[in-house]
């Protein structure tokens, strides 16, 4: 069974384009689909034929709408190693990568055959650009001042090895100065998606205040192919725990300026869910954060508004497995002190659950405090009103500076050393 949208008709007619994934005989299977560009005849709509490889092009950042190009052709773009590259694909089932490189285009649209772009890379959060004779020419710079008045602190690219080989991709950021540096790893949400080349205002933030800033994506994130994104299909916990630490430990062994006594750790939604489980797996970390989290499998069917059948696909049914995948059911092995962050109106990963992981905590005597936003929803980190995203980055920066100080985030007043 096929779930599609963004139905567009080509230029000149002939043809019916739209977006499309596969989800399985049970048809509730959407765990690490890759959406593709389908076309059929106008006369005969009902032979499709898919276009793009199912296992290792992913267009649904693609949104609700492709754009058309030429006269049979439509623009679309697919995530590809922390980049969104624009593609072009053709009724005869043509595809040519127009953009790509160290940037995320966020969208695009064609006049005959010149083509704009808004994108996003290290130093910019979002620009125009034109794409004419191949060659990509930026109109704009919209973060100038940004950079003038804050600076921006580069990412480094980096792969280091997981215990059974695999190659684990991402990213480091370093504050200025010499180190030791304490480090926080990062860990996205989804699973199915991606850090990037974009810039990103919480590494960004992070690093001005004195820390190495680790972000990786492990497998079951998205832009490396199916097999990647499938393989924590109910085994999350598993090889994406091996690949976050793997991450972690890569990076400290290979960089002398980060300090491998003063870790902490923090992810929102599945990143919530995976820090949740790590501290409940490993204990060397200062601290954490779990933010937006994904914590209680059980209780998150009914409740959540991103379907009853989300969970069961991820975690499978089966009690004991699913037991083996919950933090909450492993959070009696908890010791790190815990900032719990979510939000009131958080409908994709109730508020409940951040209640019933911060009680769990407080009631096993482990350092922990709940911060919870009124009238915000799972969006606060990256749409949230401005008061409440900046509030949210004082009390994150006041948690670390409590646990992990740095000479430009010095422990408040009558903190603990």
């Amino acid at each position: 069974m096929l779930s599609a949208g963004a139905p567009l008709d080509s230029a000149d007619g002939k043809w019916l384009f739209y977006l499309a994934g596969e989800l399985g005989t049970n048809r509730q299977d959407f765990v690490a689909v890759h959406y593709g560009v389908y076309v059929a005849p106008m006369e005969d709509p009902l032979a499709a034929r898919r276009l793009t490889d199912e296992r290792t092009m992913d267009l649904r950042e693609t949104g609700d709408r492709l754009e058309r190009i030429g006269d049979d052709g439509v623009l679309a773009l697919d995530r590809t190693r922390g980049a969104m590259n624009l593609v072009r694909i053709s009724a005869s089932g043509h595809v040519e990568v127009l953009v790509d490189g160290p940037r995320l285009v966020t969208g695009a649209g064609a006049a005959g055959e010149t083509v704009v772009v808004s994108c996003t890379d290290a130093s910019s959060a979002g620009d125009v650009a034109v794409l004419a004779g191949g060659a990509l020419r930026t109109l704009t710079d919209f973060s100038a001042d940004f950079r003038a008045a804050a600076g921006v602190i580069s990412a480094r690219e980096v792969t280091h090895t997981a215990p059974d080989g695999y190659p684990v991709h991402g990213w480091v950021l370093l504050p200025e100065g010499d180190g030791p540096h304490p480090v926080l790893l990062n860990i996205h949400g989804g699973p199915f998606a991606q850090y990037g080349w974009g810039l990103f205002d919480e590494a960004q933030v992070y690093a001005e205040a004195g820390y190495a800033v680790l972000m990786c994506n492990p497998r079951g994130a998205a832009g490396y192919g199916y097999d990647h994104a499938r393989s924590i299909k109910e085994a999350m916990g598993t090889v994406d725990l091996d690949d976050v630490l793997a991450f972690l430990d890569g990076a400290l062994a290979s960089d002398p300026s980060l300090d491998a006594g003063k870790l902490g750790i923090m992810g929102g939604s599945y990143g919530g869910y995976l820090t949740a489980w790590t501290i409940s797996q490993d204990h060397r970390f200062t601290a954490a954060i779990v933010e937006r989290g994904y914590l209680d499998p059980p209780s998150f069917i009914g409740s959540s508004d991103i379907g009853w059948f989300f969970s069961n696909e991820y975690t499978g049914t089966e009690p004991e497995a699913v037991r083996a995948q919950n933090p909450m059911a492993q959070v009696d092995k908890v010791s790190t002190p815990t900032l719990v962050i979510h939000s009131e109106e958080d409908l994709r990963c109730p508020l409940e659950q951040a209640h019933r992981y911060y009680t769990a905590l407080k009631m096993r005597g482990v350092e922990t405090e709940l911060l919870v936003f009124p009238g915000e929803n799972h969006e606060l980190s990256r749409s949230g009103t401005p008061h409440h995203r900046r509030q949210r980055f004082e009390h994150i920066l006041r948690w670390w500076a409590q646990h992990l100080p740095t000479g430009k985030n010095p422990a408040p007043a009558g903190a603990a050393d």
